[in-house]
């Protein structure tokens, strides 16, 4: 089975919902977004390799932490498999006027299971500002 253009964008968006602070506090949404066996490599350095830990993670993060601005942009999506894409793109999170914004790069694998799209993998990686 073949990826169809739309459903880079429907990726973009359901990457994008994972920035949302609604849908981080809540279990369901996110449990629904992660594959079972999902790891991520945050920018903190650590990893996260336990799905349900890293849920409950998410819902206990407050929501003033969670609800700053986030600019997602220069999205690459480039096909793995029929069945899996590898997103790259970069953030920019803005904590307040006298912090300076912190920049991320960051990537992503989603892999169609059972018919739905799921992230199998997620790195963030920070990085300086680009001109």
């Amino acid at each position: 089975m073949d990826i169809a253009q739309e459903e880079f964008e429907e990726i973009r968006l359901l990457e994008e919902r994972l920035h949302r602070s609604e849908i981080r506090q809540s279990p369901n949404a996110v449990a629904e977004l992660l594959a079972e066996g999902f790891v991520e490599f945050g920018s903190s350095g650590t990893i996260y390799d336990d799905r349900e830990e890293l849920i409950a993670l998410l819902t206990a993060e407050k929501t003033a932490q969670v609800s700053l601005p986030l600019i997602a942009c220069d999205y690459a999506f480039r096909s793995i498999s029929p069945d899996a894409i590898l997103v790259t793109y970069r953030t920019i999170r803005t904590i307040d006027e006298k912090t300076p914004p912190r920049h991320a790069l960051r990537s992503s694998i989603w892999q169609r299971i059972d018919g739905r799209w799921q992230m199998i993998f997620h790195q963030g990686t920070l990085t300086t500002p680009t001109a």
